[in-house]
């Protein structure tokens, strides 16, 4: 079973990772990635930096580069988790193995501006104003930039993320039961 992960900024894809990884997922992220290659490249691994350098890899490299290259890891792998999916491109690229499930992770924007500003990251907005602004922004329509509305519209399962900790835990399990049965 592989399980991507997709939804906004300070949804839960960290956490639905995490707990992925306590039921014994090897866990892949595309972000992590993108960090390897800014060290390579040294730059310093902001938020905004990441994003940059993600749009020019898949400008130059394709839209798909960073699923590509997280194939390559995962395949003839079993019960892996794959977060920071970022761009239809690389759903599609994903889609490929076999036992790929999508889940889109959903919370408000009120919860998740206040998850940001409590997790405390390196350029993440401090009005929810300027979260809101961010996130249009990371949404413009281009193959090669981040696209999260439409990765969370060709998600297989939508988990609601917007009550407690134990609660989204429960989806999680109800989610993998239901990818066990199909």
């Amino acid at each position: 079973m592989i399980i991507g992960l997709t939804g906004a900024n300070a949804s839960g894809k960290g956490e639905a990772a995490s707990y992925l990884k306590s039921k014994g997922f090897e866990y892949y992220s595309l972000s992590d990635i993108l960090r390897e290659e800014a060290r390579l490249k040294k730059i310093e691994p902001s938020r905004e930096n990441l994003i940059k350098l993600g749009n020019e890899l898949r400008r130059k490299k394709g839209p798909s580069v960073l699923a590509s290259l997280a194939v390559k890891r995962i395949e003839g792998k079993k019960n892996c988790a794959i977060d920071s999916i970022r761009n239809p491109f690389e759903i599609k690229a994903l889609r490929k193995l076999k036992g790929f499930t999508l889940i889109g992770i959903e919370a408000p924007v009120e919860i998740r501006f206040r998850r940001a500003i409590e997790r405390k990251r390196p350029g993440d907005p401090k009005t929810i104003k300027d979260f809101i602004e961010k996130e249009k922004k990371e949404n413009i329509r281009s193959s090669t930039n981040q696209q999260l509305e439409n990765c969370l519209k060709s998600a297989d399962i939508l988990i609601a993320n917007n009550s407690s900790l134990e609660d989204f835990h429960k989806k999680i399990d109800e989610a993998i039961a239901k990818i066990k049965k199909t």
